[in-house]
C-alpha cells in the first residue's frame, strides 16, 4: 500500500468525499482580491471589540454610573457567556449542511444583522428602565455570543481558501492587516466621539480632596450635568461602528469563495462532538499554543481594559489620552506586515520573542508617566500587540494540519480546534477582567470623582506594569515547547501534498467511483 510517514504515522489510502471533478479543480493561489476581501470581512468585529476593550469599563462606570462590583460581575460573566457559545458554534457548524455558498459563509450572513442591533443597544442608555446592570449584561452577554458566532467561522474559513499554507498565511497576514485597521478605526471614532465625555476640563481642580464627592463634571451631584450629553456621544459612537458590520459582509460575499477541502477523506460521519474536543485536547502542539497565548493575551486584555482607567486616574495624561490610544493602534496596525515578513525569514517560534517588548513599554508607562515615555510606550506596546494577534492565528492552521496528518480520517475538525481556542482565549480573558474590575472595587474604586485614592492609583499600576511582566514571560516559556517548527511543516506539507497527488491520479485513471 501506498503511504506517507510523518512523526512515525502511516497515512493510510485516501478515500475521497467529494466527486473528483469538483474536489480537485480548486486552485491553491488566492488573488489579491480575495485575501482583501477576506480581511475586510473581519474587520468589523474588530473594530467593535476594541471599542468595548478600551471604552466599556470607563462607559459603565462614568456613564452608565454602575458599580464597581455590578461592572466586574458583567465584564466576567459576559466574556463567559461568550467563551459557552464557542463550543456550541462549534457544534451547530458541524451539524449544518453544506449550501451552494458552502458551510461557513451562511453563518456569516445569519448573524451580522443580529450583531448589529446588539452592539447598538449595548452603547444605549435606557431612561426607563431602573435596572440597567441588567440591561448592560443582557446586551453584553447577546453581543459576545453573537460575535463568536461570526468569528468562529470566520476564522476558520482561511481552511477553506486555499490548501496551500503561504497561501493561508498570506490570507491570515491581510485578515490580521485589516484587523488591526479595524481595532484602529472602532478606537478612533470611540475617542472622537466621547473624548469629551471624559475630559479633565470638566473636573473641579480646586478639589484636592481625594475621597471629595465631585464627580468628574465639577459638581456634587451624583449625576453629571451634561451626562444625557455624554450618553448620546456614546450611542452616536456604538451606532456608526455598527454601520461597518454592514461593509464588512458585503466583502465576505463579493469576494470570498469557501472551497471544498482537498485533503478530506470519506468517513461514514463527521466526528463527533465530545470526541472532536477531546482529541483536541491530547493534541500536543495545540495545548501549548494555546496554554501560552491564553496568559499572553490576558495580559494584554488587561493592560487594554485599564489603560484610560491608568492614564486618567494614575498619571496627569488627561489630555494625551486619545493620541495615545491612536500610537498604540496606528503602531499595532503598521507592524503586521513587518512581523508577517519576520516570522517567513526566521520562523514563527523565534518571531514571537518580539512580543516580550510590552514588558519594558509598561514598566516605562507606570514608572515614568511623563508624556515623552508614555508616547514611546505607547508606540512599542502597539509593536508587541501586533506580534499578539498574527502569531496565534498564523500558527492555528499549522496544528489543523499536523492533526490531519494525524487523523486522516477526521472530518469536521477545522470548527473544533478555532472554537476551543478562542473559548479558552475568552474564559481566560474574563477571568483576567473579572479580577482586574474586582480589584479596583477592592482598593476603593468611586464612579465619576476627579480623583482617586492612593490605592486605587497602585492597583492600576499593578494592573498595567506588573500583570504582563508576570504572564508574557510566563507564556513565552511553555511556547518554548511547542513541537511545530519550520522543518515539521515543511514535513506535514509534503505528507499533504502526497495524499493530494494520490487522490489526482486515482481520479485521472477512474480508479474511485465519485460519490
Amino acid at each position: 500500500m501506498a503511504g506517507a510517514r510523518i512523526s512515525g504515522t502511516l497515512l493510510p489510502e485516501p478515500r475521497l468525499e467529494e466527486p473528483c471533478d469538483e474536489q480537485l479543480s480548486n486552485e491553491d493561489k488566492l488573488s489579491v482580491c480575495s485575501k482583501l476581501c477576506y480581511g475586510i470581512g473581519g474587520a468589523p468585529n474588530q473594530a467593535a471589540s476594541s471599542a468595548t476593550s478600551f471604552f466599556l469599563q470607563i462607559f459603565l462606570l462614568d456613564i452608565a454610573m454602575i458599580t464597581p462590583f455590578h461592572t466586574s460581575l458583567m465584564l466576567f460573566i459576559g466574556k463567559t457567556w461568550g467563551a459557552a457559545a464557542d463550543p456550541v458554534a462549534s457544534y451547530l457548524i458541524n451539524k449544518s449542511k453544506r449550501t451552494k455558498i458552502g458551510l461557513l459563509m451562511p453563518w456569516l450572513l445569519g448573524t451580522t444583522p443580529f450583531l448589529i442591533v446588539s452592539y447598538f443597544f449595548l452603547w444605549y442608555c435606557p431612561s426607563v428602565i431602573e435596572a440597567k446592570d441588567v440591561w448592560y449584561m443582557a446586551f453584553f452577554c447577546l453581543f459576545q455570543a453573537l460575535s463568536t458566532l461570526f468569528h468562529v467561522p470566520y476564522t476558520a474559513l482561511v481552511m477553506f481558501l486555499s490548501a496551500d499554507q503561504k497561501e493561508r498565511d498570506s490570507a491570515t497576514a491581510y485578515r490580521m492587516g485589516f484587523e488591526g485597521l479595524g481595532t484602529l478605526v472602532g478606537a478612533t471614532l470611540q475617542v472622537s466621539m466621547v473624548s469629551d465625555a471624559h475630559s479633565s476640563d470638566h473636573c473641579n481642580n480646586t478639589v484636592d480632596n481625594m475621597d471629595s464627592s465631585t464627580n468628574l463634571y465639577g459638581n456634587s451631584s451624583s449625576v453629571p450635568d451634561m451626562s444625557e450629553a455624554n450618553k448620546t456621544l456614546y450611542m452616536i459612537a456604538g451606532g456608526t461602528v455598527s454601520v461597518l458590520y454592514i461593509i464588512g459582509i458585503i466583502a465576505l460575499c463579493a469576494g470570498v469563495r469557501e472551497k471544498v477541502d482537498p485533503y478530506a477523506l470519506k468517513s461514514d460521519q463527521q466526528i463527533p462532538f465530545l470526541k472532536g474536543h477531546k482529541l483536541a485536547l491530547m493534541c500536543g502542539p495545540y495545548v501549548k499554543l494555546a496554554a501560552s497565548f491564553l496568559l499572553i493575551s490576558t495580559a494584554v486584555q488587561v493592560v487594554q481594559n485599564n489603560f484610560v482607567l491608568f492614564c486618567s486616574a494614575a498619571t496627569n495624561l488627561h489630555n494625551h489620552i486619545d493620541y495615545l490610544v491612536l500610537i498604540v493602534l496606528i503602531s499595532a496596525a503598521l507592524s503586521v506586515p513587518c512581523w508577517q515578513w519576520f516570522l517567513n525569514k526566521f520562523g514563527k517560534k523565534t518571531t514571537a520573542g518580539g512580543i516580550s517588548l510590552m514588558i519594558p513599554a509598561s514598566t516605562m508607562l507606570v514608572f515614568f508617566p511623563e508624556p515623552a515615555v508614555a508616547y514611546l510606550s505607547a508606540g512599542v506596546s502597539g509593536i508587541s500587540i501586533a506580534a499578539t494577534l498574527l502569531l496565534p492565528w498564523s500558527m492555528l492552521p499549522d496544528v489543523v494540519d499536523y492533526f490531519r496528518v494525524q487523523n486522516p480520517n477526521s472530518v469536521g475538525h477545522e470548527t473544533i480546534f478555532y472554537a476551543s481556542y478562542t473559548f479558552f482565549y475568552k474564559m481566560s480573558a474574563g477571568i483576567g477582567l473579572g479580577i482586574s474590575a474586582a480589584s479596583l472595587n477592592l482598593a476603593g474604586f468611586k464612579s465619576g470623582v476627579c480623583k482617586q485614592s492612593h490605592s486605587v492609583v497602585i492597583m492600576l499600576k499593578v494592573l498595567v506594569g506588573a500583570v504582563p511582566s508576570l504572564l508574557v514571560p510566563l507564556g513565552l516559556f511553555i511556547l518554548i515547547f511547542y513541537p511545530i517548527n519550520e522543518k515539521t511543516r515543511k514535513e506535514t506539507k509534503h505528507a499533504l501534498e502526497r495524499r493530494r497527488h494520490r487522490l489526482s491520479i486515482l481520479c485521472e485513471n477512474e480508479e474511485i467511483t465519485p460519490l
